[in-house]
């Protein structure tokens, strides 16, 4: 897809020409801590995630999402959020304008081992305090913020 600019309740923002589902997950480990990926388009630490494939269900593109970037298999838990701002745009260099529409998950992991893919330069794991001094778009902080609110899930 290409170098992408995340645009945050900014006047100068082109206008959305697109609107696509997508994922986003708050997977932990048997530690609690959170899986991040440093994204190679912004550098930014992120949670998995991305758009849904036609001829998937929504839990599966989100599933085959944290698999192809984290290398984990993971279980769906419950419903983080529903994140739909039309003040928060990205823009993509083949002119493609989109809307945000996120639907974040909390997830456990159930096999699987660590892995890069081509989408990051690092996936890692960190504990919650850890998280507050890396770089991140608002919209993934509070993400994880309200995965914090609601409570973790619990391991089974």
């Amino acid at each position: 897809m290409g170098k992408r600019v995340d645009y945050y309740h900014d006047p100068a923002a082109p206008e959305a020409n697109s609107l696509v589902v997508g994922s986003s997950a708050v997977v932990v480990d048997e530690e609690g801590r959170i899986l991040l990926q440093r994204r190679s388009d912004s550098g930014n630490w992120a949670l998995p995630g991305g758009t849904m494939d036609i001829g998937e269900t929504f839990g599966q593109s989100a599933i085959r999402e944290v698999k192809e970037e984290t290398g984990f298999d993971v279980r769906i838990e419950r419903i983080v959020g529903i994140y739909s701002d039309p003040g928060h745009v990205f823009a993509y260099e083949d002119g493609e304008v989109r809307q945000e529409f996120n639907i974040c998950l909390a997830c456990m992991i159930t096999g699987g081992e660590l892995a890069v893919s081509s989408e990051s330069t690092d996936v890692r794991f960190f504990s919650f305090e850890e998280v507050s001094d890396l770089t991140m778009h608002a919209s993934i902080r509070k993400r994880i913020d309200d995965y914090l609110r609601n409570g973790p899930p619990v391991l089974r």
